[in-house]
């Protein structure tokens, strides 16, 4: 794909996007990623006119004939981490739209937004392998990312999923848990979208919805909440369309309460949104 044609899909992504999550939702989650809020910066002597709260009564009492006021500033530059989980059952979805474009929309609306509020998203890939793509915001966000995966042969030269075959060795659960156990550790706003195919992950990443950082979507399809079927799959060949059952509808899934559930039926771009805020 060459870059008149990276930028003819972003544009496309970029007006479709916000007609699927409306302003005043966008405008709420613009605020939820602003750091902690203030943070100190320095003492300063205190001139006539300034906030009386903010006297450091401590400080001016150490202090001969001076009175001391904390001054502060807005934390900026906050680094969202958001974390796709390339699962084979990613590839599936409802009417032509897979939960791997419904993640990968999400990804390009939080980069637009990123760019509004002056932050900045890392994307985390898990396919085969961890992959890291550097922070950024925007238009140059999504064009770095489109570019990426038209590469890998996950899009066409148009923008579209590409299903592709589902044979890479499977990425083991502990190397996604340690990638998520970094972020954490290093406090980053830290977004994960996964189909749970990995179920093994389950239990510990609800157990990370403990972190007020941490927020983890389940994306599912109809047929993951299908009663009369088999609820999920996997593939041998996705290009042969292969399809292999693995769990029978004798068995349901758990309703994890702490992880959050976007289902590809809805308007998931503007449901996500609200579950952040």
């Amino acid at each position: 794909m060459n870059l008149i044609e990276i930028e003819r899909v972003v544009s496309r992504l970029q007006a479709n996007l916000f007609k699927k999550a409306n302003s005043y939702t966008v405008g709420l989650f613009k605020s939820k990623f602003r750091g902690s809020g203030i943070q100190f910066r320095e003492h300063q002597i205190y001139n006539p006119g300034d906030d009386v709260r903010f006297i450091d009564w401590k400080l001016s009492a150490k202090s001969v004939g001076k009175t001391y006021v904390k001054t502060f500033e807005e934390e900026r530059n906050v680094e969202i981490v958001t974390i796709v989980d390339f699962s084979p059952t990613m590839f599936t979805g409802y009417k032509g739209v897979s939960k791997l474009q419904m993640a990968l929309e999400l990804v390009c609306m939080i980069y637009l937004i990123a760019e509004e509020t002056k932050d900045y998203q890392k994307v985390v890939l898990f396919t085969d392998e961890v992959i890291q793509l550097p922070k950024n915001s925007g238009k140059k966000g999504i064009v770095n990312l489109v570019s990426f995966l038209e590469k890998k042969g996950y899009l066409s030269n148009d923008g579209k999923i590409l299903v592709r075959d589902s044979n890479f060795v499977r990425l083991e659960s502990e190397q996604k848990i340690k990638m998520i156990k970094s972020n954490l550790a290093k406090k980053k706003e830290t977004i994960f979208l996964t189909d749970f195919y990995d179920e093994e992950i389950t239990e510990t990443i609800e157990g990370f919805c403990g972190h007020k950082n941490f927020n983890c979507f389940n994306l599912v399809s109809p047929l993951d909440n299908e009663k009369s079927l088999p609820f999920s799959f996997k593939t041998r060949n996705l290009k042969e369309s292969a399809l292999t059952f693995f769990r029978n509808s004798e068995v349901e899934k758990e309703d994890h309460q702490k992880i959050k559930k976007l289902n590809i039926k809805s308007k998931y771009l503007e449901r996500f949104i609200k579950e952040m805020v």
